[in-house]
């Protein structure tokens, strides 16, 4: 029965994204009044605000377990733009004995060990499957309860939350003593319209956001960290790509360059972290460039980007509300911890974000602390969640599976390592206003890369 699943949307607390996850609850509850059945238990993520780290989920199952541990069979998962057909999905769960534990999902597995999962099972990664949320997955109420009493006598391991749905599948696996990911071929991530869609009870809308026109050009200041070691390899690849995109940006350096140009903001370069070299930037965005810009992007000297969709994503968002905005990470979420954008893959900040942040006293406890965890926890004290976007990318594409790549328009990806930056810019990043490069037609295929 539809009252036995309680469905969980990965919401979040910023305006845009609260919205949809409001619409997706109402579509879901409009199909079961349509059906004619009890209504099910909707939850979205972002309410459930007694824990920071409820976007992680794992800290949740206590919680389930208590609440809907005895009347319910199923926890049903999703995120905000999952399209869920009510009917379809009550068939799919029913072809499974809901008495015992079930992890369902459509599976996903790496082609190659990567860095973004501890390069586990490294001699044969693909062994190992994780759900892609965007196609929704399930939990069978035996197999919450199991994972309740577990978390209660052995809590999680890791401090760091880095890619939520491998760590999810690791913990249930438990060293291959707990359930493996039952693959599900009616969780789909094929988009609402296409023709394969007729057998799946979820589809996925595989789109960039846009709610309205693009955000102009000189409304997005980009900051650019670099230092004079990588002034010969790195800002060269950034001029060949994506720097003609950007309207307003600057090179902040440990030494000025006028060929680049670079500034020197007086602050020595550190090994990692680079705290004092972000605030720096931080203050003088809010000092020095025209009020009237609205958004400030900081990336790395080997992070590619495409100013050209962020123009298109930050339509959605109101620069008058904090907005800090990129890939989310978690550190040490389990004990009181924080929600951090992670800074490769690019951080984007509203004026109204910085300002509130340079107005508290949240600063670096030493110059090379690691500038993104320490904004987490600055805004995190101010109240100020982080939003996250799976668009921005920390790693390089091939550190994400195929599939998982396959129902995204990517903003954004990092590091030059073992790659062609200038080939995986024009691969996956590039406009079609921009195909050529070098006045060539560039035809790169991403199965190429």
């Amino acid at each position: 029965e539809l009252k036995g699943i309680v469905f969980v949307i990965q919401s979040q607390s910023n305006s845009f994204h609260s919205k949809r996850a409001e619409d997706l609850k109402k579509d879901i509850l409009n199909q079961a009044v349509d059906l004619g059945k009890e209504l099910p238990t909707v939850l979205l993520i972002h309410q459930i605000d007694r824990h920071e780290g409820a976007w992680t989920i794992l800290p949740l199952m206590r919680d389930f377990s208590v609440t809907y541990g005895r009347n319910t069979s199923w926890i049903f998962f999703c995120e905000e733009d999952t399209r869920i057909q009510v009917v379809k999905l009550l068939e799919t769960l029913r072809r499974f004995d809901k008495s015992k534990e079930w992890f369902l999902g459509k599976a996903l597995y790496d082609e190659e060990s990567t860095i973004i999962h501890h390069y586990a099972f490294a001699e044969n990664p693909t062994v190992f499957k994780f759900p892609d949320f965007a196609a929704g997955w399930a939990l069978s109420i035996p197999l919450v309860n199991k994972l309740a009493k577990m978390l209660k006598s052995e809590p999680l391991k890791s401090d760091f939350t880095i890619d939520l749905k491998h760590e999810i599948a690791l913990y249930i696996w438990q060293k291959g003593e707990g359930p493996h990911l039952t693959p599900v071929p009616e969780f789909c991530t094929d988009d609402v319209n296409s023709y394969k869609v007729d057998h799946c009870a979820t589809t996925f809308s595989n789109f960039l956001p846009l709610c309205g026109e693009p955000v102009n050009k000189e409304d997005i200041f980009v900051a650019v960290k670099t230092c004079q070691k990588f002034h010969g390899d790195r800002i060269p690849v950034v001029k060949q790509t994506w720097e003609r995109e950007a309207a307003l940006i600057e090179y902040y350096s440990d030494y000025a360059d006028i060929s680049i140009p670079t500034i020197d903001l007086g602050i020595p370069n550190t090994d990692r972290g680079h705290c004092g070299k972000t605030f720096a930037i931080l203050e003088r965005f809010l000092n020095h460039t025209s009020p009237k810009t609205p958004w400030l992007v900081v990336v790395d000297d080997d992070t590619l980007i495409s100013i050209f969709r962020l123009r298109k994503l930050l339509s959605c968002y109101d620069p008058n509300e904090p907005v800090f905005l990129g890939e989310r990470y978690g550190y040490g979420l389990g004990t009181g911890g924080y929600s951090y954008i992670t800074g490769g893959g690019g951080m984007v900040f509203s004026r109204t974000a910085v300002q509130k942040l340079l107005a508290s006293k949240c600063r670096c406890y030493s110059m090379d602390a690691p500038d993104d965890m320490v904004l987490g926890m600055c805004f995190s004290g101010l109240g100020i969640p982080v939003t996250h976007s799976p668009l921005f990318h920390q790693a390089r594409p091939m550190d994400y599976p195929k599939d998982y790549l396959s129902h995204q328009i990517p903003v954004s990806f990092h590091k030059h390592w073992n790659i062609d930056p200038v080939k995986v810019y024009f691969t996956w990043l590039a406009s079609d206003t921009e195909e050529s490069h070098n006045g060539k037609k560039v035809g790169y295929n991403r199965e190429d890369l």
